[in-house]
């Protein structure tokens, strides 16, 4: 490397890199596959990482990019403002990054940033003035509840109603979903269940644009809800809930569902509950029998046997 620092990666992916990855993710409003790829980094990393960080992050790191799906701008634009380095710049001079983590050009974060100025530029709007953020907290939230005790995530960025309950709509498969969508079969107030989805349901946790972009497409972005423990593209915008775990294929509460039950998704109160007595799930949890597996050899069958829970990042070596 002709004279170049050297450095082994742990000392790059530190605790401190990842809370760092976490509060740039909350800054623009980054989509919640960064969740899943975070965890599972981490864990190959060696540095203890759980979903309760996103949400200690979440409360003291503001939004603030207007970005697509739920804002005006795309990354072009965001480049072009300043990108990355004059948002992490702002999060630097308001104490919520590690200026101290070393980067993989030798430097420090701090060191790297030191000639980007703390604000951004005054002709543009893309990146907003620190005193008037597109949202005063993150957009990524961890919810828990009877249908979700691992946790699930949702990006509540642009979504005008964050609380919904209402009727499970359930579907075994995206497929299945997309059709009823597209027949008309989905109601306002309704909430959309996608499952065996998930790791080892799908294998291997589809993204679920067809079905959310269908929802936008037939006017119901901002009175329908969706959960399942597959999880979303970058595009998504709504009230959805991905990663849902445990996920249908191990038995989780989403595999327990019927047709009709009443679902809450309470995005402010973190909450995903499915509104049936414990009594009641458990019978249903007793009476529960797996499904078949989809692939039965090679790599995806080997993939669904040793992959783990979404809620600490799908990896296939716990």
């Amino acid at each position: 490397m002709g004279g170049d620092p050297q450095f082994d990666p742990d000392q790059i992916l530190t605790r401190k890199a990842f809370e760092n990855a976490i509060s740039v993710i909350m800054a623009v409003g980054g989509s919640t596959n960064a969740v899943l790829h975070l965890l599972a980094i981490a864990s190959a990393a060696g540095v203890d990482l759980t979903l309760s960080d996103f949400e200690t992050i979440r409360d003291r790191v503001p939004v603030l990019c207007d970005l697509k799906p739920s804002g005006r701008y795309v990354t072009v634009n965001l480049h072009q403002a300043g990108g990355i380095p004059q948002v992490m710049k702002m999060l630097l001079a308001h104490d919520l990054l590690h200026g101290d983590a070393l980067t993989i050009t030798g430097k420090t974060i701090a060191e790297v940033l030191a000639d980007v100025p703390p604000e951004p530029p005054a002709d543009q709007d893309v990146i907003r003035p620190w005193d008037n953020p597109m949202y005063d907290r993150g957009h990524l939230v961890i919810l828990r509840g009877n249908l979700a005790t691992e946790g699930g995530v949702a990006k509540i960025s642009g979504v005008k109603k964050p609380k919904i309950t209402g009727p499970a709509r359930v579907f075994e498969s995206e497929e299945a979903c997309l059709e009823a969508i597209l027949a008309k079969k989905i109601k306002a107030g309704d909430v959309i269940v996608v499952r065996y989805e998930g790791p080892k349901g799908g294998p291997g946790m589809r993204e679920m644009l067809a079905p959310t972009s269908a929802i936008i497409g037939a006017g119901l972005g901002d009175s329908v809800g969706l959960i399942t423990d597959g999880r979303f593209s970058g595009g998504t915008y709504g009230m959805v809930v991905g990663h849902v775990a445990p996920e249908a294929a191990v038995g989780g509460a989403i595999a327990l569902v019927e047709e009709g039950d009443s679902i809450t998704i309470d995005a402010p109160g973190r909450l995903l509950q499915l509104e049936v007595s414990e009594k009641e799930l458990a019978r249903r949890c007793a009476n529960w029998q797996p499904k078949p597996p989809r692939y039965t050899k090679g790599v995806l069958a080997k993939y669904a046997k040793l992959v783990s829970s979404s809620s600490v990042g799908a990896v296939t070596d716990s």
